[in-house]
């Protein structure tokens, strides 16, 4: 019998070899004790339940244990060293990394735009880091080849394109953005492909002054250029139109693309993309949408409308992990084209995974319309959660929210010492704290130059307390300003309530 085994008993394990010695390494059965590393990952399970799910979303527990970046290091101890340490100090370093963590899943954090805790998609990227999969060929990952194709499918017809599409999941909304203003090149000058920017006139794009900075680094990053990113003012819909209008057909330069915000990351606000949607069809413009934080809005028969005409758009980004809250990250770009211009745009026909002599259908190999190789499935974990809670709760989530930034708007004009920046859009409640030191000043610079230093002192203070995080910021020539993003469904109008009543005892002695 071989050392490898009999057709009867293949196990190696059994078969008593004697050990190969290569290069100084003995070869001899795996060098990994599973049973050993399965008392280590139920253990480990047990302390996340406990430690990062459990105590994590309780109201009761702090946001945040606030040390400074110099203490930390000393109380994580991140040297590396030669030899390993015991699974007991290992499951000690997983305590320390889940204790002094931001617990964005708690019902008190507002900081960003994605948190609580959605155990449905939490238990889909347990599997996707158990499997270990990389989303580029069908063979390699079946399931989620088609699960990713199914949620494309949906969030397309969401969307309005009922005929069907393209589109691929990828590493965060500044991707998909970048995505989006590539491939509007690529649609109007295909040579870029090949020949790059020697193949194309100076060109220049348009976006709203209140888009994410993902759309001026996307131009940096792919050769057009900053100072080739038109801003459109966008504080009145008419002038906006208007502007774009006229800028489109008086510039010196080529326009190729039009960028609409739908959701913008400070208000929340949504660019008018009916009326953009008439002035790029008039001068057959790219027109994309950047909907990664405002996209959840499509799910609620309520207030779709704030995305009127986004099904005219050749391009959308939309991030479930925002609103919708799938787990990090999980970030669509969708395109209405069904031509193959995706494809085209980024194929680079890697012989050794994309062969075209497979024994199955290769047009389910994606990966070549990626700009990455290795990619995550990340589309399962909106897959797992939508197939759990439904179109109606995923709606539900959303009124929710639009009702609850609602209410705190209510609460902030009611009480003394709070002025509302502007009535919420979408679940941005922005407002300033004035504490009573300045509220019988009269309205002048030097007021507002006051107002500006309170946000950081309070914001400050919260933190080191752990008693909530809620982002600040200024805008334009605005003071500085709370940003409140209510998405959770964790939330109750009790947690409301308390971060106003939490910034007055904070900030009431300024």
């Amino acid at each position: 019998m071989s050392c490898g085994g009999s057709s009867e008993n293949p196990d190696p394990v059994k078969a008593k070899c004697p050990p190969v010695l290569v290069d100084d390494v003995y070869l001899n059965g795996p060098t990994l004790d599973v049973n050993g590393a399965e008392d280590f990952i139920r253990e480990s399970m047990r302390i996340i339940t406990e430690d990062a799910v459990k105590k994590a979303t309780d109201v009761r527990e702090k946001v945040c244990e606030w040390h400074s970046p110099e203490d930390l290091k000393e109380l994580l101890d991140l040297q590396l060293t030669d030899e390993g340490e015991s699974d007991t100090r290992i499951l000690e370093r997983c305590r320390d990394a889940i204790r002094y963590s931001v617990k964005t899943t708690h019902p008190r954090f507002f900081n960003q735009l994605y948190a609580g805790m959605e155990p449905y998609s939490m238990v889909a990227s347990f599997i996707i880091e158990a499997l270990k999969p990389s989303l580029y060929t069908y063979e390699v990952s079946p399931v989620f080849t088609l699960v990713e194709d199914a949620v494309l499918r949906k969030m397309r017809e969401v969307i309005g394109w009922k005929e069907g599409g393209d589109g691929i999941f990828n590493a965060g909304g500044s991707l998909s953005n970048m995505y989006a203003v590539n491939l509007a090149r690529y649609h109007h000058c295909p040579d870029v492909k090949e020949l790059g920017l020697s193949a194309v006139p100076r060109l220049v794009l348009f976006t709203s002054q209140e888009c994410h900075y993902s759309i001026s680094k996307a131009a940096a990053f792919l050769g057009i250029g900053t100072k080739n990113v038109y801003v459109v003012p966008s504080d009145n819909r008419y002038i906006f139109t208007e502007w774009l209008n006229v800028r489109v057909c008086d510039q010196g330069a080529v326009p190729f693309m039009v960028n609409a915000t739908a959701g913008t990351t400070v208000l929340g606000a949504f660019d008018p993309i009916e009326e953009i949607a008439d002035i790029c069809e008039k001068h057959n413009l790219w027109l994309h949408v950047d909907a990664c934080w405002g996209g959840a809005a499509l799910m609620s028969a309520k207030h779709k409308h704030l995305l009127k005409g986004v099904h005219r758009a050749n391009s959308v980004a939309w991030n479930p992990h925002k609103m919708l809250m799938a787990c990090l990250q999980c970030c669509a770009f969708l395109v209405r084209d069904k031509t193959g211009l995706l494809q085209r745009c980024y194929s680079a026909r890697a012989s050794y995974l994309f062969q075209q002599d497979k024994f199955y259908d290769v047009s389910y190999d994606t990966g070549d319309k990626s700009v990455q190789c290795s990619r995550k499935p990340d589309a399962f974990k909106f897959w797992l959660m939508w197939k759990a809670l439904g179109s109606k709760e995923l709606e539900q989530r959303v009124d929710r929210a639009f009702a609850m930034a609602k209410y705190l708007a209510q609460e902030v004009k009611k009480r003394e010492g709070f002025r509302l920046l502007m009535e919420p859009e979408y679940a941005n409640v922005c407002f300033w704290y004035i504490p009573p030191s300045l509220r019988d000043l009269p309205d002048s610079t030097e007021l507002w130059e006051k107002i500006h230093k309170v946000a950081p002192v309070v914001k400050e203070r919260m933190m080191k307390k752990g008693s909530m995080m809620v982002g600040y910021q200024p805008h334009g020539d605005k003071a500085n300003f709370f940003r409140m993003i209510i998405i959770s469904p964790q939330v109750s109008r009790q947690d409301m309530d308390f971060v106003l009543d939490e910034i007055d005892r904070l900030g009431r002695d300024l």
